[in-house]
């Protein structure tokens, strides 16, 4: 009994892998960095450091300083789940930057149970481990346009996922962002998988291993091409002036997908509409606090009535010269405090000269 669960836990996953259209790659719809969490992931049109590679990459060009690095750790469901992520961005002059990144989404330490019976016999030494992981390579580039203000860039990015020896794939997409500043208004835009991202699936089982899947009344995968749609974030953002060193900087992000009815703000088997806003307080560009509101679902309550509900999230952050600590209290999950995460990123300027620029956008 135990084997067939465990044998029918890694086809279901990969299955849901290979087949799903709409949630294809969704572990690169999770987010990067302590600061974009805890503003619910509402940065499209303010992002503005290394982190933009994932974000939009237009917004590499508002680096400040001349290399910037950037690493983050997150464990989710009770660590069973470990979310990793680091990159380094840099400007070309005033006209061009570029960035790198590296995304990985792992499940390690999965208990493989094939040969826990074997020739009549429990033998738990045959018990062996294997890793389900997603990993996202991505290369950055931003650069100016003739047009005052406006910054256009794109992203090249190899997906690799891997479950065990039993399935692996290869993907490649693109994405294309915009940002776009006049004044303290910020506008972006972002085109994720522009071009579809395509994995292409291969599954490799010994002949001892087909015939326990078989004897199980499990099936056996075959080769396969997962699709991921492409989706498009439009976002606009303002900085106020609060009081003396006091700053506030707002902004609402509304990303559009096409690939099925989801339950999302608004929803319809022909586009989905789904909202985000959040909003970062800063003094002296030292110390920030920030909020955010995400996921909103339609819900039905226990005793039948449907409300709206939406994730909070909330963050801080401490800029000490060059090095940038923030910290986010989100889910990725849903609404159970339970699945709340403490989350922690780094972001490390370095400059030639002594003391960096400030970031403005920030």
């Amino acid at each position: 009994m135990m084997k067939k669960n465990i044998f029918a836990f890694v086809l279901l996953l990969t299955a849901h892998w290979s087949y799903s259209q709409k949630y294809s790659n969704e572990f690169m719809n999770i987010g990067v960095g302590a600061r974009a969490f805890g503003m619910g992931g509402a940065v499209i049109a303010t992002a503005s450091d290394v982190t933009s590679g994932y974000w939009n990459p237009a917004g590499l060009l508002q680096i400040k300083d001349n290399i910037q690095l950037s690493l983050m750790h997150a464990e989710y469901f009770a660590g069973i789940a470990n979310y990793d992520y680091g990159a380094i961005g840099f400007k070309n002059g005033d006209k061009s930057a570029m960035g790198f990144s590296i995304v990985r989404f792992g499940i390690d330490d999965i208990p493989n149970t094939i040969d826990l019976y074997k020739n009549g016999q429990i033998n738990y030494n045959n018990i062996k481990s294997f890793s389900a992981v997603d990993y996202a390579f991505m290369g950055s580039y931003a650069r100016k346009t003739k047009i005052e203000g406006l910054i256009l860039a794109g992203n090249a990015k190899i997906i690799r996922r891997k479950v065990g020896t039993f399935a692996n794939a290869w993907g490649f997409g693109l994405d294309f962002g915009a940002q776009y500043t006049r004044r303290k208004w910020h506008f972006g835009a972002m085109l994720r998988d522009v071009t579809s991202t395509f994995n292409a699936w291969t599954y490799s089982f010994t002949n001892d291993e087909k015939q326990v899947l078989q004897a199980t009344g499990n099936a056996i995968p075959s080769n396969t091409l997962e699709v991921t749609r492409p989706r498009i974030i439009l976002a606009a953002g303002r900085k106020f002036d609060v009081y003396k060193k006091i700053t506030c900087l707002a902004e609402t992000n509304f990303s559009f997908t096409t690939d099925g009815q989801r339950n999302v703000l608004v929803s319809s088997t022909v586009f989905n509409m789904d909202p985000v806003a959040g909003v970062e307080f800063a003094w002296d560009n030292f110390v920030f606090l920030r909020g955010g509101a995400s996921n909103f679902q339609h819900q039905t309550d226990i005793d039948g009535k449907r409300k709206l509900h939406f994730q909070p999230s909330v963050g801080a952050g401490l800029r000490l010269k060059g090095l940038t600590i923030d910290y986010a209290f989100t889910t990725i999950t849903g609404q159970s405090s339970a699945l709340y995460s403490n989350i922690f990123s780094l972001k490390l300027g370095i400059n030639k000269s002594a003391a960096p620029a400030a970031n403005t956008a920030q």
